[in-house]
């Protein structure tokens, strides 16, 4: 699979599980303990309908394996059909995905599933103008831990559709050593040497500094990542060239889709942008039935 830049997308399986627990709990906030009591007032319930869900603004798709899930939770007979897959790049007018069967589960997990859709495509087309923008260097987009509660899973997987990578999943995968556990630990190097005893071998510990002193004092403490917290132009250049390629260098804070491109330009290798997950505006998705039946 090929985003609109022609780069190739990586995208992970999503577990089953995760889908399905996250679709019943959606459902379950929406339906309460009396159900959609408008559709099945007004509603039949042997009548059925075909249903588009189509693009109103300009995007990239993801989510729909989770649209998908919430319409046959419902109702397993319902036939969805997906006329993009998730990483495509989208139009107004695009028809993205038909629904077929019942009327009251279409009817009554629309909501649902443009929620999902919504939020997952506007974190993959943010994403996808933060690529854009880096584009013709060497710098790699990737997010954070500012994820919504209990859909992480979801909104690192929509920013691998807008081409972007996934920085750790969460505590227990990746050491991220920072300022406030310096100074906890009583230093860098007490810091690392500790990481270094408890994390097994295949865990990479990462220092985040703040100045260049810093930064020459924890490349002797042999770190596998450093991340460059909210320095300048200039201060980033001078830390790729203090570094020379021994380490990944990735820099943080204060960056907008206006100073990405200067960022990377300075040769560090990551960049990472909480507002991907934290400031997406949704991507505006419409159902549609084009057809129904008593």
């Amino acid at each position: 699979m090929t985003s609109a830049g022609g780069a190739k997308l990586n995208l992970p399986s999503l577990p089953r599980g995760l889908i399905d627990k996250a679709v019943a709990s959606a459902l379950a906030e929406d339906l309460g303990l009396a159900g959609d009591i408008t559709t099945d007032a007004t509603v039949g319930a042997a009548a059925t309908a075909l249903a588009v869900i189509s693009a109103r603004k300009d995007g990239v798709v993801s989510g729909l394996v989770l649209a998908e899930a919430a319409f046959r939770a419902l109702d397993d007979a319902v036939d969805f059909k997906a006329h993009v897959r998730d990483g495509a790049a989208v139009t107004p007018g695009t028809k993205i995905a038909s629904i077929s069967g019942s009327a009251r589960a279409i009817l009554t997990a629309e909501r649902v599933a443009l929620n999902f859709m919504g939020r997952m495509s506007g974190i993959a087309t943010l994403t996808r103008a933060y690529v854009d923008a880096v584009a013709g260097t060497d710098a790699a987009i990737v997010d954070t831990r500012k994820t919504t509660p209990g859909l992480r899973a979801f909104e690192k997987y929509a920013v691998r559709c807008g081409g972007g990578g996934n920085h750790r999943t969460g505590l227990f995968d990746a050491i991220l050593i920072k300022d406030n556990h310096i100074v906890a630990a009583g230093g860098a190097a007490q810091a690392v040497k500790a990481a270094r005893a408890h994390a097994g071998h295949l865990v990479k510990i990462e220092v985040e500094v703040d100045t260049l002193d810093q930064l020459r004092d924890v490349l002797a403490l042999g770190p596998d990542a450093v991340l460059l917290d909210n320095m300048t132009l200039g201060e980033l250049r001078q830390a790729v060239a203090m570094t020379d390629g021994r380490v990944l260098l990735e820099a943080s804070g204060g960056v907008s889709l206006d100073s990405v491109g200067a960022i990377a330009e300075t040769g560090v290798d990551l960049i990472s942008v909480g507002g991907l997950t934290h400031s997406a505006p949704v991507l505006d998705l419409g159902l549609d039935f084009e057809s129904a039946g008593r």
